[in-house]
């Protein structure tokens, strides 16, 4: 009877025992096939520099992705990961489990804010998207052309035009210097490579040439078939000594002082961008560049075409005389009305 009894004393223990275990595997097996809330907008889930493990699962129990934190911890122990959690902002769509979580977790894939650099952009507008966008960090405000571009390690470079206009894509606190000098390689890098595929015979001595006539070419259309054509327009000029006379480069040269209409007198003011009274190319480029208008400039259509002007739809109609150039200024700008025809490349 006592030998009975010490084996029920034994028995039922265990048995407790072993429906606890049984109960918590079937818990953390349905744990591990949850399907977590999604997280994929703003705030996004952050985990701070120097959290554990522990924190992180009790942050994620907070946020009511998780019923409890031991398992998580358990997950990350049994999967050897525990001490592989990488800091920084974190998303993840619907159907994400707590395994799939640990694994974006230990990988890093943190969240990547976007910023993008438009085409057409001066460098100062690109300048001051960089320091409204409260992504990234890093302080630009105040900092003058030279002083930004010898922290980016090219002091004797102007920086307009140097940076291409895309849409990166960095974590957040990321440096701003860190934005713009991913712009600055990638625009050697497309720079270089549209150079080495150049058309011949073209008046252009530099890549940094063509970088200033695609600036210009940029600022001049945004139709997609008309770059190639402008472009020819433009290297006729040059080749022929002719001026290329065209308004972005005045503008340009006007800075603060345009007020968002140009007047004769602005075609007549001396600035070294002023392409009505000063032979060649300005001395730097006007804006942010994109690929087509580098191809455009390096590739130029061929024609007879030396003018052309602003139809008022975004496109161009191409002259090769002045006398049809001041014809078609009269019909698209003057309204047939009477006046005196500008007898530049644009105008």
């Amino acid at each position: 009877m006592q030998r009975r009894l010490l084996s029920l004393a034994i028995l039922v223990p265990a048995l407790v025992v072993g429906l606890a275990v049984g109960a918590i595997w079937l818990d953390y097996r349905a744990f591990l096939a949850e399907s977590l809330r999604a997280r994929d907008a703003e705030p996004y889930f952050v985990i701070p520099k120097g959290a554990s493990l522990r924190q992180v699962a009790e942050q994620l129990v907070a946020d009511g992705h998780l019923r409890q934190p031991y398992f998580f911890v358990a997950l990350a122990y049994v999967s050897d990961r525990a001490t592989h959690i990488q800091a920084g902002e974190y998303a993840w769509p619907p159907g994400t489990t707590p395994r799939d979580l640990l694994a974006r977790f230990t990988a890093g894939r943190v969240v990547q804010h976007a910023i993008t650099l438009v085409e057409g952009w001066t460098f100062r507008q690109a300048v001051a998207a960089l320091v409204a966008d409260e992504h990234f960090a890093g302080d630009l405000a105040g900092l003058d052309d030279v002083e930004i571009m010898t922290r980016l390690g090219r002091p004797d470079d102007h920086p307009e035009g140097r940076f291409f206009p895309d849409t990166y894509h960095f974590p957040r606190d990321t440096e701003r210097f860190a934005v713009l000098r991913r712009a600055l390689m990638r625009m050697d890098e497309v720079l270089a490579a549209e150079w080495a595929e150049r058309a011949s015979g073209l008046p252009l001595k530099t890549p940094y040439e063509a970088l200033i006539l695609a600036s210009i070419i940029e600022k001049e259309t945004a139709v997609t078939g008309e770059r190639a054509e402008i472009a020819g327009v433009f290297v006729r000029r040059l080749g022929r000594g002719m001026r290329l006379q065209t308004d972005p480069t005045v503008i340009y040269g006007l800075g603060e002082d345009y007020d968002g209409r140009l007047r004769k007198k602005d075609l007549q003011t001396d600035t070294p961008y002023n392409t009505y009274v000063r032979d060649g190319l300005p001395p730097t480029p006007i804006a942010l560049p994109g690929r087509a208008a580098i191809h455009a400039a390096l590739h130029p259509a061929d024609g007879e075409a030396l003018y052309f002007v602003a139809k008022g739809d975004g496109s161009h109609h191409f002259s090769a005389t002045l006398a049809e150039h001041n014809q078609a200024v009269r019909h698209y700008i003057l309204g047939q009305g009477e006046g005196e025809p500008a007898t530049g490349g644009d105008r």
